[in-house]
């Protein structure tokens, strides 16, 4: 009965959603109670949650029923998981790739979007993209978006000369335009700074490694992105009434590179308990660059503890499904969840 009032709910401001889970481990009824403090909730989020291998539950899931994916793999480097083994020899970790490629391609929307997070190590360089490589027979790479973890930039206001032009936003290198765009243009203000963080690598050999993939697949390459809902000022105002394709607006396309740095933690084992997670801000831009109000159902098949799930809820999805493998980072998904309070939340 709850199941087929759902959609008759009221989408009122400051309510949210409890969410028991049964033996099964799937969220399937809801309530709702008032929440401590008002919050922007579009609608409340039904979630079916499950302890289950990735690829039979996605068998199960109707044809073209999902609108969006995102999700990150195991990386198969070793690393250390509550209850799966990230050691495959690479034929047989490609394999499975391609095993949960066919589902998630099969579940798809024709005009759906599939965001899939991707890190490599010094020892493994081309994993990334050898996994594209895989995926290419049921999918097609429409953009390859750079997560920047953490960055150093270097302004040297007050040095500039002429062995660097480029950091005075005066002066024009050598052979370009002297009346540059904003896109060319440098805001110094001075010193080194660096922000974010990174894990580092502790060899003579590599750099630390501060970026990851984030792939964006679709199936036909041709879905059309709600690309300003990330959207960003002009630097230069007067872009605005020159270029035609800005309508007046002052907000441009942000591009593929995404500065989403970790939250400052105190203690991982409590407030991180997973060692390889992304964001919830990174799930959200996700979200809104595909169009959150087209998202009507969302899919991670590698849950872990949550954070896709948790940026569903801020961003209003209607149904978001995921299947985690591992009790106790289930068991952590769904109290974030029921922690979270609606929009903005980055736990």
């Amino acid at each position: 009965m709850i199941e087929e009032l759902f959609d008759r709910l009221p989408k009122r401001r400051g309510w949210q959603p409890v969410l028991p889970g049964n033996r099964t481990g799937a969220f399937g009824n809801f309530r709702l109670v008032r929440a401590a403090q008002s919050h922007d909730i579009p609608w409340m989020t039904k979630f079916d949650l499950r302890r289950q291998d990735c690829i039979r539950a996605m068998s199960r899931l109707a044809d073209a029923s999902v609108d969006l994916v995102v999700t990150s793999p195991p990386y198969n480097l070793g690393i250390r998981y509550g209850q799966y083994s990230d050691r495959q020899d690479r034929r047989s970790y490609l394999g499975w790739c391609g095993d949960w490629a066919r589902q998630i391609r099969r579940v798809l929307k024709s005009n759906g979007s599939f965001f899939l997070n991707i890190g490599a190590a010094p020892s493994n360089p081309m994993l990334p993209h050898e996994i594209v490589m895989t995926l290419r027979e049921f999918l097609v790479l429409q953009n390859t978006i750079h997560w920047i973890k953490s960055i150093a930039i270097d302004t040297n206001e007050g040095k500039t000369d002429a062995r660097h032009p480029h950091l005075n936003p005066l002066i024009a290198p050598p052979g370009r335009d002297p009346n540059p765009d904003a896109e060319r243009r440098v805001r110094v203000e001075g010193g080194l700074k660096t922000f974010g963080h990174f894990k580092p690598i502790n060899s003579p050999r590599f750099l630390n490694d501060c970026h990851e993939y984030v792939f964006h697949f679709t199936k036909s390459g041709c879905v059309e992105l709600n690309k300003l809902a990330l959207g960003v000022p002009y630097q230069d105002k007067s872009n605005i009434a020159r270029w035609s394709h800005t309508r007046g607006k002052d907000l441009r396309c942000r591009g593929n590179t995404w500065f989403v740095p970790y939250e400052t933690i105190q203690s991982r084992e409590k407030e991180r308990p997973h060692p390889a997670t992304f964001p919830v801000q990174l799930a959200e831009w996700c979200i809104k660059l595909h169009g959150a109000s087209r998202v009507r159902s969302m899919l991670d098949p590698f849950l872990g503890i949550g954070n896709s799930a948790v940026a569903a809820q801020g961003c209003g999805v209607k149904k978001f499904i995921g299947f985690e493998i591992d009790d106790a980072y289930l068991a952590e998904a769904k109290r974030r969840i029921v922690n979270a309070r609606g929009l903005g939340s980055r736990k």
